[in-house]
C-alpha cells in the first residue's frame, strides 16, 4: 500500500475558556481530541458531523491557520508543524481552501484578474503575458471566459463566484484542496454543476480533497472515504459505501437516518431511530434522552476498532 499523501496523527486542538485562576485556564475546550486520519493521493476524504464537532478546526489545522496543541500533520512524510515546518509560501503550494461563502471570501475591490494574478506574482516572478495566459486558462478550466477577468465579484452570480473561488484555490497548483462546505451557500439548481466541476478538476489535475460538509448527499456523491466526528473525536471511518450502507456507530446511524427518503415518506415509514436505552458501555455517544457529553471532561479511553475492510468504529472493547 502506498504511503498516504497527508497524515494526521493524534491531533489535539484545545482552547482555554472561562478566564484564568492562578495563571491557568479555568476550563479547556477540547475542540479536537486525538484525531488521526490519512488522505491518499487522488482521494476525497470527507469529514462530517454536526456543528461544533471540530471538523472545521481540523481543516484549519491542516491549512496551518490553527496551530495544534499536540499531534503531528505530515505531507509526504514531512511534518508540517514544529520548528522544521515549511514556511507560508511553501505551505500555500501544498494546500489551498475553497470557502463556504464565495462572496465573503473574495475581495470586492479587486477584479477577478487581480485575485488570480496576485498569488502568481507573489510566489514567482513571471512576465505579465505569462500571468495573463495563466489566468485566462484557469478561468476556462472552471467554466468561465477569459474576458470575465476584468469584472468584479458583485457582477457574478453565486455559482460563478464559487467558480472564481475554486480558480483562486487552484492557481498555484496545490496538491491538496480543503473544501469547506463548498456548495451549501449555493442555490440547489447549481449545486450539481459545482460538484461535477470539482470532480472533473480532481481527475484532470490529480487533486486530493479534504471536504468538510454536513450535506450527506454531497458527501455520498463525492467521497472515497468518510470520517464521522462527534465532539472532537472520530467515531467511525471507512469507505463511503461502508459508511452509508452499514453505519455501525449509533451517532453515524443517526446521521444517516436524517437523509430524506422519498419512498419512506410515501410509505409513511418512520426514519431510523436510536433506542431510548443508554448506549453500550464504551461508546462515546449520548442520545438526547440520556444527556449530552461533558465537553470539558477527559475523553474516554477508547480506540478505533476494525470491524471490516477499511471500516473502523470508536468503542472500548469489552473486558
Amino acid at each position: 500500500m502506498n504511503a498516504p499523501l497527508l497524515s494526521i496523527d493524534g491531533l489535539h486542538v484545545h482552547f482555554p475558556i472561562g478566564g484564568q485562576f492562578l495563571g491557568r485556564p479555568r476550563r479547556t475546550l477540547r475542540a479536537v481530541n486525538g484525531v488521526s486520519l490519512d488522505l491518499a493521493e487522488g482521494q476525497c476524504l470527507s469529514i462530517v458531523g454536526e456543528s461544533g464537532c471540530g471538523k472545521s478546526t481540523t481543516a484549519l489545522a491542516v491549512m496551518g491557520l490553527q496551530p495544534p496543541t499536540t499531534g503531528d500533520i505530515r505531507f509526504q512524510g514531512r511534518s508540517l508543524v514544529g520548528p522544521d515546518a515549511p514556511g507560508r509560501f511553501e505551505r500555500a503550494r501544498i494546500a489551498q481552501m475553497v470557502f463556504q461563502d464565495p462572496y465573503a471570501s473574495l475581495n470586492p475591490r479587486q477584479t477577478v484578474h487581480a485575485t488570480l494574478a496576485g498569488p502568481l506574482q507573489l510566489h514567482a516572478r513571471r512576465p505579465r503575458g505569462e500571468i495573463n495566459d495563466r489566468v485566462g486558462a484557469m478561468l476556462r478550466d472552471v467554466g468561465l471566459l477569459p474576458e470575465h477577468a476584468d469584472r468584479y465579484p458583485h457582477e457574478f452570480s453565486g455559482g460563478q463566484r464559487q467558480r472564481i473561488g475554486i480558480a483562486r484555490a487552484l492557481i498555484l497548483d496545490p496538491r491538496i484542496v480543503v473544501l469547506d462546505e463548498p456548495v451549501s451557500a449555493l442555490d440547489v439548481s447549481i449545486r450539481a454543476q459545482i460538484i461535477n466541476l470539482l470532480l472533473d478538476l480532481q481527475e484532470k489535475r490529480a487533486l486530493s480533497y479534504v471536504m468538510i460538509s454536513h450535506d450527506l448527499g454531497v458527501v455520498e456523491h463525492m467521497s472515497d472515504r468518510v470520517a464521522v466526528m462527534y465532539y472532537g473525536q472520530i467515531v467511525e471511518i471507512g469507505g463511503w459505501r461502508a459508511i452509508f450502507s452499514r453505519p455501525s456507530h449509533p451517532y453515524t446511524r443517526k446521521l444517516i437516518s436524517t437523509i430524506p427518503d422519498p419512498d419512506a415518506i410515501l410509505r409513511k415509514g418512520a426514519p431510523l431511530a436510536l433506542p431510548a436505552a443508554a448506549p453500550p458501555a464504551g461508546w462515546r455517544f449520548y442520545p438526547e434522552e440520556v444527556g449530552v457529553p461533558d465537553v470539558y471532561a477527559e475523553p474516554l479511553p477508547s480506540e478505533l476498532v476494525e470491524i471490516g475492510p477499511d471500516h473502523r468504529i470508536r468503542c472500548r472493547p469489552a473486558a
